[in-house]
């Protein structure tokens, strides 16, 4: 018997780590060839995100075909995804049978996921500072931007766990979109920075009705004056802006505070009068804007071509369109003068591979996607700003910005009054700590404002019970108990072999105890 015990537990110890070759584990450590083999054919897969812009379709085909043509020996298979979240789970889906794409565009919170798989990311150290492939190297057959050209606080978010794991792709932040006529009807002056309070008392106004129930500032039966895109975003540049606790950089959650607290319960009282939803609830913020039904739609500034009268993406029929001054202001702030917006937008991550000269032919396309030739084509499609000092400043992209107003298509006024936000305000950008889990972290914050939000319509009162309560569920709901214990925080780093490994010993060790005890009571038996 105990032969037979020894014997399965040495099998199924030497089948695991065969199997672990085949998932995350088997990844070998990428080295740096010492030059790129053009006499051998390479395929490079790439997924990106594309909505229903055509414009930005052809775009990412005109880059590979000039790759291409740059690199004859390497063809790139382009799959588009229309969310990210969905890139997010085909790429932790295919982590465990290594079929990656080879190029993808992600955001660092995700990567920092993928990583918890070993060799899964390529840093990118080595290939940035390389003389021959690195940025603007020797050998590179393209202009690229030198590393100094990238913007520093878009590059900065791309680095964690000591290595640089992504180059940044296109970055927005969130604006505040402006029903300017409605504002001044209700006896307003918009100042330039727009803090919270000015923005609810505005909103409470505008609640005001008629004898036959229309909201007097639109006659309408319909108004929701402030409606929030990403409540995740609210969340945090909230606590930002009250330097109060998110999490810090090694993952301590730090959100669930007394000016949280205060935060939801300021937001209930808004919530409860009618005065603010968020698109989870109501739906997109620039239909309401565009139909004269809000007068605050706060979104990202690369959501633009979508607001205001003469939007060229607006989703609304033209019988619905209301006529009106749009301005565009950052985020309401709490101190206009300590300002704090986020810094958001998607970067490009390598997947590491068996054959070295795939990854360094996957680099040379994602160094690709960052020089001048890209970054400004695709940055003019919407209200991204280019991640290279190198194309702001080039002389093409000034005077496509100088050009706001000329037209409601390439040079639509409130997009490229979106853009310009995002440049004057840079230095006042932040982004959040990247590690494994934060993805999670910001559900949840934008999680407890929809909460709140659906219960104040439900007639529920939110109070410090209530908000306690929902701290417990959302602790739950996203698993940030596990993230801030040490003893899951060792476990969850073991590799899924080295944990098989662990149960069959210890389940070894109780077969084993249980065949002793079994043996002991047949002897005292036959004695």
């Amino acid at each position: 018997m105990m032969k037979r015990i020894l014997s399965w537990v040495l099998s199924l110890l030497m089948i695991i780590p065969l199997t672990g070759c085949h998932g995350s584990q088997g990844a070998p450590e990428f080295v740096l060839p010492e030059n790129l083999d053009t006499s051998k054919k390479m395929e490079l897969t790439f997924w990106a995100k594309n909505d229903t812009n055509k414009t930005q379709t052809k775009i990412y085909e005109t880059a590979i075909n000039n790759f291409e043509k740059m690199y004859p020996n390497i063809s790139v298979k382009m799959r588009l995804y229309t969310d990210y979240g969905k890139i997010y789970n085909d790429v932790i889906t295919n982590i465990s049978t290594r079929t990656l794409p080879n190029i993808c565009i992600t955001y660092p919170d995700h990567i920092a996921t993928y990583l918890t798989g070993a060799n899964v990311v390529v840093p990118l150290d080595d290939l940035m500072n390389s003389d021959k492939y690195g940025l603007s190297g020797r050998e590179v057959k393209f202009k690229g931007p030198l590393f100094d050209e990238i913007v520093p606080q878009f590059i900065k978010e791309c680095y964690f766990n000591d290595h640089y794991y992504a180059l940044p792709f296109m970055r927005s932040t969130e604006a505040c979109y402006i029903n300017k006529t409605y504002v001044e009807k209700l006896g307003f002056k918009l100042p330039d920075i727009i803090t919270w309070d000015f923005m609810f008392k505005v909103a409470e106004k505008a609640l005001k009705k008629d004898k036959k129930g229309l909201y007097k500032v639109n006659n309408q039966k319909v108004l929701i004056p402030i409606i929030y895109k990403s409540t995740d975003n609210m969340m945090i540049q909230m606590l930002k802006q009250k330097n109060a606790g998110y999490s810090t950089e090694d993952g301590q959650i730090e959100i669930f505070n007394d000016t949280t607290k205060d935060i939801l319960k300021d937001i209930s009282k808004h919530a409860k009068t009618g005065a603010f939803s968020t698109f989870k609830i109501s739906s997109y913020p620039a239909n309401f804007l565009n139909a004269g039904q809000c007068i605050f739609a706060i979104d990202s500034t690369a959501g633009s071509t979508w607001m205001g009268t003469d939007a060229p993406l607006s989703d609304i029929s033209k019988d619905k369109l209301v006529r009106f001054d749009t301005a565009v202001r950052p985020v309401p702030q709490y101190d206009e003068n300590n300002m704090q917006m986020i810094s958001q937008g998607p970067s490009v991550c390598i997947f590491n591979q068996e054959d070295p000269q795939t990854v360094l032919a996957s680099w040379l396309f994602t160094q690709y996607l960052i020089s001048n030739d890209v970054q400004i084509n695709y940055a003019e499609t919407e209200g991204y700003v280019p991640v290279t000092a190198k194309a702001q400043n080039d002389a093409s992209y000034k005077k496509y910005l100088s050009k706001g107003g000329d037209d409601n298509q390439t040079h639509y006024k409130v997009k490229i009054d979106a853009t310009k936000l995002l440049i004057k305000y840079v230095k006042d950008t932040f982004t959040t700590p990247v590690f494994n889990g934060s993805t999670s972290l910001r559900d949840a914050a934008g999680e407890m404002i929809e909460s709140v939000t659906k219960s104040v319509k439900r007639n529920q009162e939110v109070n410090n019970t209530y908000i306690e309560e929902l701290f417990k569920n959302v602790t739950s709901l996203y698993r940030l108990d596990r993230m801030n214990t040490s003893s899951s925080k060792e476990l969850g780093a073991l590799p899924n072999t080295a944990k098989a490994m662990l149960a069959i010993l210890i389940g070894t060790w109780i077969l084993i105890g249980l065949y002793l005890i079994k043996e002991n009571r047949r002897k005292k038996q036959n004695s």
